[in-house]
């Protein structure tokens, strides 16, 4: 059994700030909060924003507005009670501060503060007190049409991001920027509705219809008939949408009848003078066969055409080999004449001593190369020796005494660079088996720091790749242990009962309408570990303490506290009182 922060069941004494509250507020180039990072600090708490007219009231209000709503619902200024075209996602982005009014055309026009080669960022932090959880949710604009609107993507994190911290040092391109986000614990969207039912899922949000409400809210002055505002904005409407299907379902099957019966009759009107088409058409088969044999015959004539064309082709042909040959023979007649005057000049050479000349300057170049050789590997040799801090062998009795001392040496030094061999084998046995342990502590830790439990990661991954393979939600299959926590007022027995219920605490609890489709799975699956899974059956009467007249009066069960908004509180009250109705003595 675990500790209650590590099941996941953080209790608080004070529940005052309990759920997503706003942390903190930042904006970047956003509205006339330009140039720096402007930040707005509530900590969780209810704040008064005042400030003179055009100050920036409403610009922070429609930072955080469009931070949570889809832009196409968004009206913006409606705090300041301003028309819905005086401020767009754009003007906020560029930095609208004024409008100049053209002399020429009498036409006003914006005044920006910044251009399209600037960003914008605005970032809200969100934290739960009661859970203690952060959620920080993000959005960064630039300019990519001169005349559109911003191009945007979104960002959401289950940690605290800051704007100087996270959306700066980038460059100038904003794919880095967006490449640098993914690293760490961030996910990155490029479009409103993901990232909309990520935060709504953490947020706990179930329906779209809070966050039109909130829209309305945010920045309500009046409400003129509220019966009318609770229809539009809290009620949900009347599917009317299958009626109306169905009527022009049925519509379109009476049209459809209609047609068939028009159709019908055209196709008589149409097949009345088939039988003359039919003549028709034999005829002017008749004349395409007629031609098509004209058009064969033409074959043997253009055939026999270029048979004509080829054939004085082939004796232009023959005519220039003829040349050809007869130049070649005189070429090879020239050769051999050259041959055989290169034959005397030779012998005339030789027999006038040119071969012992020749003989000569082979011996030389011959003895030039080994004297280069023997120069290098004696200065190889005065290198190496230098290099062990010996001197070069003067005469021959020297350099054999200094080679036998080398024999000895290089002997000594093989023996010792096999020992050294040996003792790095041995090391890097023993590396290896460490960096294994290793790694396998730090994956532990780090799936300890990514959960709130103290369930294993085996059993962890083992339940996850279960419930993406079946489409379930995770929250719904908790392990036992992730359920339980021993009552404040008996931490003296929280090892022992950590320790009785260690088997039980990593059991996966299946409601009863899923556990068909999760017995297949794991059936069929290779799971690598082990995984005991209960069968949780719907109960109609919820027990209480109370309940549980037959327990020992200091049963370990009266020691444990379960999670009282959990569906499975009755049956896990019932397994405990039947499986570990033990005696707890001091």
């Amino acid at each position: 059994m675990n500790n209650p922060q590590s099941l996941g069941l953080d209790f608080v004494a004070d529940d005052t700030l309990s759920g997503f509250r706003l942390q903190r507020l930042e904006v970047f180039n956003w509205g006339t909060f330009d140039a720096r990072v402007w930040t707005l600090n509530p900590g969780g708490q209810n704040s008064l924003l005042t400030g003179d007219i055009g100050s920036g009231k409403s610009t922070l209000v429609d930072a955080v507005t469009t931070l949570l709503v889809p832009a196409q619902r968004i009206a913006y200024n409606k705090a300041a009670g301003a028309d819905s075209r005086e401020r767009t996602l754009r003007s906020y982005v560029l930095g609208h501060y004024k409008s100049e009014r053209n002399e020429v055309s009498g036409t006003a026009r914006p005044v920006a503060l910044r251009d399209h080669n600037n960003y914008s960022v605005i970032l809200g932090v969100f934290y739960n007190a009661g859970y203690d959880q952060t959620v920080t949710l993000a959005q960064v604009f630039w300019i990519r049409d001169a005349q559109g609107q911003p191009a945007r993507f979104f960002v959401a994190a289950e940690r605290e991001l800051s704007i100087a911290g996270d959306f700066a040092h980038f460059g100038t391109d904003i794919a880095a920027l967006r490449k640098r986000l993914r690293r760490p614990a961030a996910e990155v969207f490029d479009s409103f509705p993901p990232y909309g039912a990520w935060f709504r899922r953490r947020f706990g949000i179930d329906n779209e219809q809070a966050l039109d409400l909130f829209h309305q809210t945010v920045s309500m002055k009046s409400v003129g008939n509220l019966t009318d505002f609770v229809r539009s904005h809290m009620l949900e409407p009347f599917d009317v949408a299958p009626r109306i299907t169905a009527l022009i379902g049925h519509f379109d099957d009476l049209n459809r009848a209609h047609e068939a019966v028009l159709k019908a009759k055209r196709q008589v009107t149409l097949l009345s003078p088939l039988v003359a088409d039919g003549e028709r058409h034999a005829l002017l088969a008749a004349q395409i066969d007629d031609l098509r044999a004209c058009r064969e015959a033409l074959k043997a004539y253009f055939a026999g055409l270029k048979l004509g064309l080829l054939d004085k082709r082939l004796a232009g042909l023959a005519e220039d080999w003829r040349r050809q040959d007869a130049q070649l023979r005189r070429i090879d007649e020239q050769r051999l004449a050259q041959r055989a005057e290169e034959g005397e000049l030779k012998r005339s050479i030789a027999e006038n001593g040119g071969d012992r000349l020749e003989r000569l300057a082979a011996d030389i170049h011959r003895l030039e190369l080994e004297r280069q050789a023997r120069a290098r590997k004696a200065q190889r040799y005065g290198e190496l020796v230098g290099a062990i801090g010996e001197q070069a062998a003067p005469d021959e009795a020297g350099f054999l005494a200094q080679c036998q001392r080398f024999a000895a040496l290089a002997e000594a030094a093989r023996e010792r660079d096999a020992s050294l061999q040996n003792d790095l084998t041995e090391l890097s046995v023993s590396m290896r088996q460490g960096k294994q342990e290793y790694d396998e502590l730090a994956a532990e830790i780090n799936s300890l720091k990514a959960r709130r439990s103290n369930v294993p990661a085996a059993q962890v991954a083992m339940r996850s790749a279960l419930c993406q393979a079946l489409g379930f939600a995770e929250e719904t299959m908790p392990f036992a242990g992730e359920l339980l926590q021993v009552r404040d007022d008996e931490r003296d027995w929280e090892g022992a009962g950590e320790r009785l219920l260690h088997n039980f605490g990593l059991s996966l609890l299946i409601p009863d309408d899923d556990y068909a489709p999760v017995a297949e799975w794991v059936d069929r699956t290779q799971l690598r570990g082990r995984l005991v899974y209960f069968r949780v059956r719907k109960t109609r009467i919820k027990t209480t303490p109370g309940d549980l007249p037959s327990l020992h009066r200091d049963s370990l069960v009266r020691k444990l506290a379960v999670k009282p908004d959990s569906p499975y509180y009755d049956w896990l009250e019932r397994e405990l009182a039947q499986r570990f109705d033990v005696a707890c003595c001091a």
